[in-house]
């Protein structure tokens, strides 16, 4: 069977309207819903949720492609170039940096149009080093015919199935700048099923050496921000896509191997979107839970230990605290560490677990296990 972009109308895709209406209207209603709601929100709470969205969203893109960020340099790069000061957040290393800024660029300025100079920015941004995982690579430039055919494969050495492979790159100036025409374009077209479209037709031009897959979602997540018509991010399409990742790959697969109709690519990937905005809820809800905490710690006096060690018990903490992971959190002496806790329990901020002695550990109370100060 040919690839889709072999054939003889590509890349004029269609697509099944009547089909996909009823999809798109729940995505649409529930994407409103997930708006007013945070809308309802203080200043404070918008932007922890905001935060904690694209600390997953840079996080799990990366993680797709088998690249494992450090979740708090990611956390501390966003905060960082949006003007908040996180605390004891460790310093990001320059893979982080560039892929915080790619996100960023591609959200936040989403009224932009996009252009050939901000695709090569974004992918010189996410290969700071000129190389990937294996070797040095193109970067800030299509992929050359000198590369050899870009293929998408799996398997051992020798044994490699072959999944898609993309048009050739004496081609990608002229498939490039009609994508990017097409997507700056005022056409009477939902930015939803826009976001499907173009996330679809990128990765199959394939135009990089490496980094397509996540330059795709950023350029879904740009027309997702025009859908919201908002700065801020609320819910993580590639949280979801991480999850269903296998199914993801399948129906690109599937998609990039059939005729130009890709009715059935749309269709998963509103459904997908719509189970990420459904999973929006379970974050507001870690955000309320944060802010009633503090709310509860506020009225006491901790020192800047303790809100450091708090803060980070509230993020990406594995387990439960002990007083060497205290003192390694903190930065202090085991004494201080042990002093610093038992503060903590006479205020009700730390409640000990069952297993005593040398495996004392601790957690954080509920916020209605807190008691008001005397």
């Amino acid at each position: 069977m040919d690839y889709i972009h072999e054939n003889m109308g590509w890349p004029h895709f269609t697509w099944d309207n009547e089909s996909l209406a009823a999809p798109l209207a729940s995505v649409r209603h529930k994407q409103g819903r997930l708006l007013g709601k945070m809308e309802s929100l203080g200043f404070d709470l918008r932007t922890e949720s905001s935060l904690n969205v694209l600390t997953s969203e840079v996080v799990k893109s990366s993680a797709i492609e088998g690249e494992n960020l450090n979740s708090d340099e990611v956390r501390s790069s966003i905060a960082r170039r949006l003007g908040f000061d996180l605390g004891g957040l460790p310093k990001p290393g320059r893979d982080v940096e560039g892929v915080v800024e790619m996100m960023l660029d591609a959200t936040r300025n989403f009224e932009k149009p996009l252009s050939k100079q901000r695709l090569l920015d974004w992918h010189a941004s996410l290969f700071p080093t000129g190389r990937n995982a294996m070797q040095s690579i193109t970067v800030g430039a299509w992929r050359t015919a000198e590369s050899g055919a870009m293929k998408v494969v799996s398997g051992p050495i020798g044994r490699e199935t072959v999944h898609f492979e993309a048009p050739n790159a004496r081609h990608l100036d002229r498939e490039m700048n009609q994508f990017i025409r097409w997507f700056n374009a005022l056409e009477p077209m939902d930015p939803v099923l826009k976001a499907a479209v173009a996330h679809f037709w990128f990765v199959t031009i394939h135009p990089f050496e490496d980094g397509n897959g996540r330059i795709a979602r950023a350029i879904a997540d740009m027309a997702l921000a025009r859908a919201d018509g908002t700065k801020d991010r609320f819910y993580s399409m590639s949280s979801q896509i991480a999850a269903e990742r296998k199914d993801y790959y399948l129906k690109l697969e599937f998609s990039q191997r059939g005729g130009m109709n890709i009715t059935n690519w749309i269709a998963w990937f509103l459904a997908c979107l719509e189970r990420a905005i459904d999973s929006a809820d379970q974050i507001l809800a870690s955000v309320l839970h944060k802010a009633r905490l503090w709310q509860k710690i506020n009225a006491r006096r901790v020192n800047v230990r303790q809100r450091l060690v708090i803060n980070r018990m509230l993020g990406d903490f594995k387990g439960f605290l002990s007083t060497s992971k205290y003192a390694k959190l903190a930065k202090c002496s085991t004494d201080t560490a042990l002093r610093d806790i038992r503060e903590l329990l006479a205020g009700g901020i730390l409640v000990p677990n069952s297993a005593g002695g040398r495996s004392t550990s601790y957690r954080l109370a509920n916020p209605d296990q807190i008691p008001d100060p005397q």
